[in-house]
């Protein structure tokens, strides 16, 4: 039995049902597992592994909803930096259908190191371009090498330009050969049990790359083994344009008379909602992947997250595209998330979010309408837990994952702060973690990846990504 001793932090965020926050506090954990949370004093004295916090800030590890690892290929891309999202992805489509196995392996490797490193420790990821020999394996066998813990996703494009769809023909898949892979990959790495490393979910890409078939048949499949359905929704203008259009019925509505509206659907984004469809979002248990940084990169707009929240909506944190982002800072999507809910706030007028005012006007915020760092965290940690479905991870107590994070209280960067050193967490700019912990086992120590050598990862993956863009 492996045991793991955390002990002497600071202050511990527990987020469990009473939000404690524990003074020289730690945990103690057996296989992977927590056995006990409290006070330095009242943990047992030793382990095998032991970890000394003293000076530091743990929180549980941050869950994020929503990523496309293989786009840290293609950060920064020529042609791609000042595009809204349409013209974004035809710059970026062939690009990516031309990643192969080892870039897959390199970029997927390069956004989880770089996740770790921002106090992440579950990731789902959205692949949906799997030509040119990629596919889900060598991003799950990356994972497992990383020691993350992966909700992989067997995305999908099926609809290309010559029948209505966005994506170059070139870059979709056919139907039949997408849901006999989904199947292979459902049944040879999905794994639903307490405490799962690897978890499998089927997420045809957008409403503008897929067919109303695929989404009805990659549901039947999901629901028939048990998996989460996940794809783009309400993203842009644009995409709700696309579906008046095509299918006389904005996206929400669309997605309803095809059975993706349930409680193991969430959506990416989810910008552009009105009230009745956030009520849906409620009744059906949907969720949203809020994703604020690459929304302000690709000018897409705000999602009305206090709304969700207020509703009842299961909300956790996307960093989304490492092309649209362009980083893999799971610390900094929380922080732009308050204050991105914030400036929405200031922006729209109690009547409604089409009646923008001038920026120098103002109304007086109301109790509950600010988004606190607290709130901003929990989004990053139980509502992320919520929205993949994992009642096993998202805090720190008993039964639950020992998957957590600390950061030095001792830097420049909190200097100041440290009357509330939680709420500086988010206030203050985002520092390193200093240990991030995956099932009770180091994946950050003092700053450092310690489960392989990132350098010749980092050398394969520049070269994979002066290959895409050459």
């Amino acid at each position: 039995m492996a045991t793991l001793l955390a002990k002497n932090a600071d202050v511990l965020v527990t987020m469990d049902g009473g939000r404690r926050e524990l003074k020289n506090a730690g945990l103690y954990a057996e296989n992977g597992i927590i056995k006990q949370v409290g006070p330095t004093a009242e943990l047992p004295a030793t382990a095998d592994t032991v970890i000394d916090l003293a000076g530091q800030i743990v929180l549980p590890g941050f869950v994020n909803t929503h990523h496309h690892l293989n786009q840290t290929l293609t950060r920064n891309f020529p042609g791609a930096q000042n595009n809204n999202l349409f013209p974004w992805l035809k710059a970026l489509y062939r690009a990516w259908a031309r990643t192969d196995p080892e870039a897959s392996r390199a970029s997927t490797l390069v956004g989880l190191a770089e996740l770790a490193l921002s106090g992440c420790t579950t990731v789902f990821d959205h692949t949906y371009v799997f030509k040119n020999g990629n596919n889900v394996d060598c991003q799950i066998e990356a994972a497992r090498d990383l020691g993350m813990r992966f909700h992989a996703s067997r995305g999908s494009m099926s609809l290309g330009e010559s029948k209505g769809g966005l994506p170059p023909d070139d870059c979709v898949e056919e139907e039949p050969f997408i849901l006999k892979d989904s199947q292979r990959v459902i049944e040879r790495y999905h794994d639903a049990s307490v405490g799962s490393m690897t978890q499998i979910v089927l997420a045809p890409c957008s409403p503008f790359s897929v067919t109303p078939t695929l989404l009805k048949e990659s549901a039947a499949l999901a629901r028939h083994y048990k998996v989460k359905l996940h794809t783009h929704l309400c993203e842009t203008l644009d995409e709700e344009r696309y579906t008046l259009e095509r299918f006389q019925l904005r996206p929400v509505d669309w997605m309803e008379t095809l059975g993706w509206l349930g409680e193991d659907v969430w959506f990416a984004h989810a910008i552009h909602v009105d009230d009745d469809e956030i009520r849906k979002f409620a009744a059906s248990g949907c969720g949203a992947a809020h994703c604020p940084c690459s929304n302000m990169r690709l000018g897409s707009g705000i999602a009305p997250i206090k709304k969700y929240m207020a509703a009842g909506v299961k909300v956790g944190l996307g960093v989304d595209g490492s092309a649209s982002n362009d980083s893999s800072n799971i610390l900094a999507e929380a922080r732009q998330a308050m204050l991105l809910a914030r400036l929405r706030l200031g922006l729209l007028p109690p009547e409604g979010p089409r009646k923008y005012m001038h920026l120098s006007q103002s109304h007086p915020v109301r109790a509950g309408e600010w988004m606190t760092a607290r709130e901003a965290l929990e989004l990053a940690t139980i509502g992320g837990a919520s929205v993949l479905g994992r009642s096993d991870i998202g805090s720190l107590e008993p039964g639950k994952c020992a998957d957590f994070f600390s950061l030095d209280l001792n830097t420049i960067g909190y200097a100041g702060a440290l009357h509330d050193p939680v709420s500086a967490v988010l206030f203050c700019a985002p520092q390193q973690a200093r240990h991030t912990v995956v099932n009770g086992k180091a994946v950050v120590r003092d700053g450092e990846i310690v489960t392989m050598d990132m350098r010749p990862v980092v050398a394969t993956h520049n070269k994979c990504a002066a290959r895409l863009a050459g």
